[in-house]
């Protein structure tokens, strides 16, 4: 799944207390449905060059919230959040050129995009960056590289990865075929799906996983998923070297 996000961060760029204070002040707007004053605040400061506002700033345009529906407009703001190497904004770009919103469709550099931000740690768009691999869209498909970048997001807790991860292992694409671990990723995001249809289809995987699973193997599964909790990109870095050494 494709998702574009609002970075509403406040710790994702250093700015001078008086810009920060307009900032937050757009964050609060926004939150309470009050797009008006948020563009407000966010529009000048989007003027000035601050990044975190050229995306938010973008991503209404993208989402008509406050302003008519412009896919271009929302293109240029979150091109030039991109270009200051703001992460989400470069998902978000990413995801404009994937799927041809203001821009004509253009999946390499969708993938460029992507990739900028993954390499950050940007796990929506780590997730995005697999989608990308296991298509073979933008990139020569390979399902070893779907798999690293859906795990990379499905350890900092992105649930469309976890989901996507947990098909890779019930079918064996890009990993050994392991059901108790198709199980531990469908059994996760079913428990954090917001949309009732995902959630619902993340269970119904996971149930199916069991039907052709021992009784100890889906006990395993469980004490993983019980055990399991969403780490920093530090800590998802920190395992892979760690698993590197075991090699």
């Amino acid at each position: 799944m494709l998702r574009l996000v609002a970075g509403l961060f406040a710790a994702l760029l250093l700015a001078l207390p008086a810009a920060g204070q307009d900032f937050d002040k757009g964050v609060a707007a926004h939150g309470r449905g009050d797009y008006a004053a948020a563009l407000k605040e966010w529009r000048p400061l989007a003027e000035q060059g601050n990044a975190r506002a050229q995306n938010n700033l973008g991503t209404m345009y993208a989402e008509g919230e406050g302003v008519k529906q412009d896919h271009a407009e929302a293109v240029k703001w979150f091109r030039r959040a991109a270009e200051q190497g703001h992460a989400s904004a470069q998902n978000n770009l990413g995801t404009m050129y994937a799927e041809g919103e203001g821009v004509p469709q253009d999946h390499a550099e969708a993938v460029k995009w992507y990739r900028r931000a993954a390499e950050q740690g940007e796990a929506i768009a780590q997730n995005n960056l697999g989608v990308r691999y296991a298509k073979g869209q933008g990139v020569p498909q390979d399902h070893a590289e779907a798999v690293k970048w859906y795990r990379r997001a499905a350890e900092q807790g992105d649930v469309q990865a976890q989901f996507n991860l947990g098909v890779r292992y019930d079918k064996g694409e890009g990993v050994p075929q392991d059901y108790v671990r198709a199980h531990l990723w469908f059994n996760l995001a079913a428990s954090t799906l917001k949309e009732p249809k995902e959630r619902e289809r993340a269970a119904r995987n996971r149930d199916l996983v069991a039907a052709k699973m021992t009784p100890a193997q889906i006990a395993e599964a469980q004490r993983l998923a019980r055990e399991w909790k969403p780490k920093t990109w530090e800590e998802v870095q920190a395992m892979e070297r760690q698993a590197g050494k075991r090699r």
